[in-house]
């Protein structure tokens, strides 16, 4: 009997080792973004946003007792090498999920893989087509280009500007909004009066908007992220248009009015995240707080403010986080976790993903902004 009760003993206590084991177990999380070339301005905010996430998760003992491990891979925004990455990441590195890319046109390229090797993939990139059909494996943290495209020309209705011209990149970015732009305006009774595109390596843009100066539009929309966005906007200046300029969401940090200069950014409107105002906001808004902390462990960190487009590395680690935190450790429930998480507060708006909507977000994700003096106030 003495023997036997040592045998369920030493059996229970082997039981126990292995479920702390398993319990132990890392959770592997890739991250795919532009940490250096032309879009570094939204990759390296979005790798050191998901490191600060990761350590402090992993500094409290993990999630559901499981540390993280985090595997980041700097794409140099190119499309072939984002691809190679994730193959990486998914074959080598055994990652469960992966955040990023950072840009559409490397979101579109790295989609395939996602769905052939069914690993979640949450993108920084704003680009509709990205979950537009819904794909099985494939969610996005930015709010669809379509939102701000909405945004935007609501406020040039309430301004009576209905002839507008357009100026946008010939990347997947540009050619996105673009596309949402042009159908957005004829559904609500706009004319463009010019419809001008420029590479994202051009650094010189006068001779479009000369072409745009001559169509006399009421209101010009520019759409791209930067450099392109801030050389037209000096180019603005020079050529001496006056006219009211709207930039996309793909601008919105602070570095784009350094890029531009505060003086040529004077008196610009475009939709930005309420992270790039946070301090603006009523105490009530539900955003608030969390975007108040968020920047307050960013710049603690990395010495300078959070920017919106790390804010969507932020977004895509807390709904991973969300589905582990109930439960999910493999790929297929970290994807079923996030598209039934309900409703979520993240930096870049207030999630509600379904099964037919793998961004969750509308309008009321962004703020209408003016830049004055070299900052963001909120337009009323």
């Amino acid at each position: 009997m003495r023997r036997m009760f040592a045998v369920i003993g030493i059996t229970m206590l082997l039981l126990c080792s292995a479920s702390a084991a398993f319990a132990a177990a890392p959770i592997k999380i890739g991250g795919l973004f532009a940490v250096t070339g032309p879009a570094s301005f939204l990759g390296e905010p979005e790798k050191n946003t998901l490191e600060l996430l990761v350590k402090e998760a992993n500094a409290k003992g993990g999630i559901n007792g499981s540390k993280i491990e985090l595997f980041i891979y700097d794409t140099g925004g190119d499309a072939t090498k984002a691809v190679q990455l994730a193959n990486k990441l998914i074959k080598n590195d055994k990652v469960v999920a992966i955040v990023g890319p950072s840009t559409t046109g490397e979101s579109m390229a790295v989609i395939p893989v996602a769905e052939k090797e069914q690993i979640p993939l949450i993108s920084c990139a704003a680009g509709i087509k990205i979950t537009d059909p819904v794909k099985k494996w494939v969610f996005k943290t930015p709010a669809n280009d379509h939102v701000a495209a909405e945004k935007i020309l609501i406020q040039a209705e309430k301004l009576k500007q209905k002839n507008i011209a357009l100026i946008t990149v010939s990347d997947s970015f540009g050619s996105s909004g673009r596309e949402q732009l042009k159908q957005m305006a004829a559904k609500r009774g706009f004319k463009i009066v010019a419809d001008e595109v420029y590479s994202p390596k051009d650094t010189d843009m006068t001779p479009q908007l000369t072409k745009i100066k001559a169509a006399k539009p009421d209101a010009i929309i520019c759409w791209g992220t930067n450099p392109g966005p801030a050389i037209i906007t000096r180019n603005l200046q020079q050529l001496g248009i006056k006219t009211q300029i709207y930039q996309s969401h793909g601008v919105a940090s602070k570095k784009y009015i350094e890029l531009a200069t505060a003086q040529a950014a004077e008196g610009i409107m475009l939709p930005a995240g309420k992270l790039a105002v946070f301090d603006l906001l009523k105490p009530t808004d539900p955003q608030a707080k969390l975007l108040k902390d968020y920047n307050t462990d960013y710049k603690k960190s990395y010495g300078v403010e959070a920017s919106t487009f790390g804010g969507y590395a932020y977004d895509g680690f807390q709904l991973i986080a969300a589905a582990i935190k109930k439960g999910a450790t493999t790929p297929v429930q970290i994807r079923d976790g996030i598209e039934k998480n309900g409703r979520m507060v993240g930096v870049s708006g207030i999630f509600k993903m379904t099964p037919t909507d793998h961004n969750g977000l509308d309008l009321g994700a962004f703020e209408m902004v003016r830049i004055v003096k070299g900052d963001w106030v909120i337009v009323k």
